[in-house]
């Protein structure tokens, strides 16, 4: 090993935080309804796992209240943000320019016939039963298995160093 090249025991918190920060990321606000209450959370830890069968993860700090509501409800919508969504990004993360955080009033929202609650012009949504979660750290990651998807060929809102923006294509 490399002299400068630190041991994974010598990261820390703030370092580690500053790094993920250079990685660019998709922004989604992750909904979920049901008898545990209508709860919405703007995320940019998630990932496709698995095409056959369709499963997305989620990471969300145990500290959040959506957590139990997930956890309760069984089910959640990962919504991907289209570029027109920064502000409901904000909202969704705790720091609205105008109105309340976390407001649903904010956006437009529909119900499907199951009662998800899925964000009208998201670039993407994935409908989701709760397969499994595990605590992991700081926060639970629920694995999702995907029962239903919209596609919209919006732009996606994309979060690097600390700002949002757009992909451009190179080519």
């Amino acid at each position: 090993m490399d002299k400068q090249t630190p041991k994974p025991q010598d990261v820390v918190t703030k370092d580690f935080v500053n790094a993920m920060a250079s990685a660019a990321m998709g922004v989604s606000v992750v909904t979920t309804s049901g008898n545990a209450g209508l709860f919405g959370l703007t995320v940019s830890a998630w990932s496709s796992v698995s095409v056959e069968p369709p499963i997305v993860l989620i990471c969300i700090n145990r500290k959040n209240r959506i957590v139990k509501a997930i956890t309760g409800n069984n089910r959640f919508v990962v919504n991907a943000l289209d570029v027109n969504h920064v502000e409901l990004a904000k909202t969704f993360a705790g720091h609205p320019r105008l109105g309340k955080a976390y407001a649903f009033s904010d956006a437009d929202w529909m119900q499907t016939p199951t009662g998800e609650t899925l964000l009208k012009g998201a670039s993407a949504t994935f409908c989701c039963d709760v397969d499994s979660y595990q605590d992991v750290g700081t926060h639970r990651v629920f694995m999702g298995r995907v029962h239903a998807v919209t596609t919209d060929t919006a732009t996606p809102l994309i979060y690097h160093n600390r700002t949002f923006g757009r992909f451009d294509p190179l080519s």
